[in-house]
């Protein structure tokens, strides 16, 4: 523990900082659905904060010719563009690009759903803003896709992060951080697969507004943890995490229902996304670990001060997400 504190110190200007900028890494998206033969109704959307957006603009294939003007708007913190297309020659072979990708910190998820029901999903990155429209996809590339966007929506989701790193320092045991940890995984992979299969639904802002108070609930409980004192949340870690694990899996599953399940490998993708965000929880928890070890010899803080520290990095940052959240309900 004393360990990790001490790299805390280290981290903090960069954990403030990302916290207060992190909706610049939220991902662009375009979505394509054919509405008749080779005939798509197009959503671009963007990042933004308030009137301002992300330079980035999607190009279609030159086969693409639009049916109807864009309709511009400005939604919950994002920029739309909403029109038709018809594509002369359909979309298999055609090349997609997003312009201004490369200069940015962000990606782009692309999703093309047929009239046959098969939907075709990737990823866009800084350093690959194309591709070629394939026209399907084998059950070894979907899983694939969805196994990536699970482990890149957890490492970029710093809330979910936060959380975790406030429970590797509120618990001292390694073993009941570990029974904390699978608990918090059940939970959120429960919710995660009823909400993304229609079984239940709560509304995104909401929950995203309580997805913050959660981790402020946490860095409380850190903060306020006195040697030889037993906390309900340092007790029972693992009922704390159970609880909040519920929540957190219907904010995995709004990203979730933004991009859609195939209709052919709904089973499928759902379990890859969810190993996704497994695998990226896991590799979070290890690299924060290992990185507390290496930065042992660097700054030392006692054990008390280190906690305390982490405490209040990690509320002020869940505050810097609860206030316009809370404001956003209103909206």
């Amino acid at each position: 523990m004393k360990q990790i504190g001490r790299i805390l110190v280290l981290l903090l200007p960069m954990l403030l900082a990302a916290a207060a900028h992190a909706h610049e890494i939220r991902p662009a998206y375009l979505d394509m659905r054919e509405t008749a033969s080779d005939t798509f109704a197009v959503v671009w959307k963007v990042p933004a904060q308030g009137e301002m957006r992300l330079g980035l603009h999607v190009r279609l294939p030159a086969a693409c010719v639009e049916k109807s003007e864009p309709v511009r708007s400005i939604e919950q913190g994002a920029y739309f563009e909403r029109w038709n297309v018809a594509c002369t020659k359909g979309l298999k072979g055609g090349e997609i690009i997003v312009d201004g990708l490369t200069s940015t910190m962000t990606e782009a998820l692309m999703r093309i759903q047929y009239g046959t029901g098969d939907t075709e999903l990737t990823r866009l990155l800084p350093d690959r803003p194309r591709f070629v429209v394939a026209g399907t996809q084998t059950s070894i590339e979907v899983a694939r896709t969805y196994f990536l966007f699970g482990v890149n929506h957890i490492l970029s989701g710093l809330d979910h992060l936060l959380f975790v790193l406030a429970l590797i320092l509120l618990i001292r045991d390694r073993w009941m951080l570990f029974k904390t940890i699978t608990a918090f995984t059940i939970a959120h992979s429960m919710t995660l697969a009823g909400a993304s299969l229609g079984y239940f639904s709560l509304p995104q802002s909401p929950v995203e507004a309580t997805i913050a108070l959660s981790i402020a609930f946490v860095a409380s409980e850190l903060a306020r943890a006195e040697p030889g004192e037993r906390r309900l949340s340092e007790s029972y870690p693992w009922l704390v995490a159970f609880a909040f694990g519920l929540l957190h899996g219907f904010g995995f599953a709004g990203a979730l229902k933004e991009t859609g399940l195939p209709q052919s490998d709904v089973p499928l993708s759902l379990l890859t996304f969810n190993l996704g965000v497994e695998a990226g929880q896991l590799l979070f928890v290890a690299a924060t670990l290992i990185v507390a070890r290496v930065g042992a010899a660097i700054v030392a803080v006692p054990p008390t001060a280190a906690r305390r520290l982490g405490a209040y990095v990690i509320g002020t940052a869940s505050m810097l997400w609860l206030v316009p959240r809370i404001i956003g309900l209103g909206a």
